[in-house]
């Protein structure tokens, strides 16, 4: 008989993956993930609009003038 071969479990990420192939189709499976990559874009544009905010209020205070 032969020996047993050592097989690594699947990752968490490995099987959630797989998990969503079972469940979901091509298409719901596309839409998910652009769902997601909008949202991680929103959260970019949000996190460049506060940069900018604070640079534009930065700028606008004159700050502490020297005599």
């Amino acid at each position: 008989m032969p020996s047993t071969l050592a097989v690594r479990p699947p990752s968490v990420t490995g099987a959630l993956l797989a998990l969503e192939r079972l469940l979901l189709r091509g298409g719901q499976r596309t839409a998910r993930r652009n769902a997601w990559t909008a949202v991680l874009e929103d959260r970019r544009r949000a996190k460049d609009r506060r940069e900018a905010q604070h640079l534009l209020e930065a700028a606008a205070d004159p700050g502490p003038r020297a005599r």
